[in-house]
């Protein structure tokens, strides 16, 4: 049993770590207080091979799987959430939307680009839906060689800095011919649609408790024009492909909240070292030591589940229970951690001139997306059961 990662991983750790600590830390207050996405350090990482660590060889990515993935995950998130969002949406959800089910002449055409630098979406949350995906309401129908869309998507990561990405939608045709709702999720599509494509509009950009250095907006699709050559795999298939890219999309979110505690982590026991009350540091009193005990053990126990299921998952051996866990347990941890910082910090900890502030805002979100703490509990429980 072997705890280590291997040298190539430990060098990649090593070369991201020291790219956050440079690029990222030192500004990510300022992107977070200004709603700023950092353009140039993103076309940085994308020059150092970082956007596309995981992405196979043969699209020009290095091919490193859900491991290193998820190690550039945790490093960019320890310095800024947002980004660390941002990052695993385009270089994460979306690339792997596309290179496990599109063509190799769409591969070829689009996952370069994110190797490049491009960034890209995944637009599949509507307002009516949240975690029932299955009962979307954006339609397409087919007219020569076009598909058209009508529809809205919402709550969709880099909508303003993105230059493509993956959206689903359910046949029309299907869903008169087919009115069983239990069978209605056999109708969806995926498709890859550009900016710029006519009838694609951006609409409401949110505005979030956190993670403010990246975008999240309303897609509007008013009679979309998508070649038919855009078609991800087979009509119909799209809900086992979103399922699928979520399931693994999990891993990421865990190593994000594992990259968010771990800051957090950082600054209170620095803080507890540095201030003194009762005429004694605070690292000296046991109450704010079994906290730091407490934050420590999580954060080992989380990032132990999400390497765990990552190795799964580069192993080919089977994940999805794992990663629900690995989602569920660094999610929650990351939400404890964050509120023992804060609350180490006393007063302070609430101030937004402390990083603590950002941390708890950026925090709360890898409770949700990706399917909520409680999705993550109904699917660990089907999988165990057997039930469907």
């Amino acid at each position: 049993m072997d705890f280590e990662f291997t040298e190539e991983q430990k060098m990649l750790q090593k070369t991201i770590a020291d790219f956050v600590d440079k690029e990222i830390v030192p500004v990510a207050a300022q992107w977070d207080e200004e709603e700023k996405f950092p353009y140039d350090v993103w076309q940085k990482m994308a020059d150092m091979g970082m956007c596309g660590v995981s992405i196979p060889k043969e699209y020009g990515g290095g091919g490193e799987g859900e491991i290193a993935c998820d190690i550039v995950t945790e490093e960019i998130s320890r310095g800024a959430g947002g980004l660390g969002t941002a990052y695993l949406v385009s270089c994460g959800i979306a690339a792997e939307a596309i290179y496990a089910h599109a063509s190799k002449e769409q591969c070829s055409l689009y996952i370069p680009r994110i190797n490049k630098g491009d960034i890209a979406f995944f637009a599949v949350t509507e307002a009516s839906g949240g975690s029932d995906v299955a009962g979307m309401e954006a339609r397409y129908k087919r007219e020569g060689d076009y598909f058209i869309l009508n529809g809205a998507k919402t709550l969709i990561t880099n909508g303003e800095e993105s230059q493509f990405g993956t959206v689903y939608a359910n046949n029309e045709e299907y869903l008169r011919a087919n009115p069983d709702p239990s069978k209605i999720y056999h109708g969806i599509s995926s498709f890859l649609v550009e900016k710029g494509t006519p009838g694609f509009s951006l609409g409401k950009k949110e505005r979030k408790m956190g993670q403010h250095c990246n975008s999240t907006y309303e897609f509007i699709f008013q009679d979309c024009k998508i070649p038919v050559k855009n078609l991800i795999g087979e009509e119909g298939q799209g809900f086992r492909y979103l399922i699928e890219s979520i399931d693994a999309s999990r891993c990421s979110v865990a190593a994000q909240a594992v990259g968010i505690a771990r800051a957090a982590f950082a600054v209170a026991l620095d803080y507890a070292k540095q201030r003194k009350a009762f005429g004694k540091l605070l690292a000296e009193h046991q109450a704010i030591q079994w906290m730091l005990a407490d934050m420590s053990t999580a954060i080992d126990a989380a990032r132990l589940l999400l390497y765990y299921a990552a190795w799964l998952k580069d192993n080919r051996k089977p994940y999805f229970r794992e990663a629900a866990e690995a989602k569920l347990f660094a999610a929650e941890s990351a939400h404890m951690v964050c509120d023992k910082a804060l609350q180490i910090h006393g007063g302070y900890g609430y101030m937004e001139d402390y990083s603590i502030a950002r941390y708890y805002r950026d925090q709360r979100i890898t409770e949700i997306y990706e399917g909520t703490s409680e999705m993550q509990r109904w699917t660990i429980a089907r999988q165990l059961t057997g039930l469907k």
